[in-house]
């Protein structure tokens, strides 16, 4: 009896529609914190009518506080 080969078959909708998506990837801005705080160990961010402070700790260590 001869071989014949059979081309696999396409994977059914259900299959497609469980299949994994790669998730979108979003890259943010990047803002260098030397930049941000310009030699200073503390700066105000003011959102909206909310002001923020970003602190450089001794520990080489971001802090953001309401």
């Amino acid at each position: 009896m001869p071989v014949v080969e059979v081309p696999p078959l396409p994977p059914s909708p259900v299959r497609l529609m469980a299949a994994r998506r790669p998730v979108p990837t979003f890259h943010a801005p990047a803002v260098s914190s030397r930049l941000l705080l310009n030699g200073a160990r503390e700066v105000e961010i003011v959102h909206g009518d909310q002001v923020y402070r970003l602190r450089h700790t001794r520990n080489d260590k971001l802090i953001l506080v309401k």
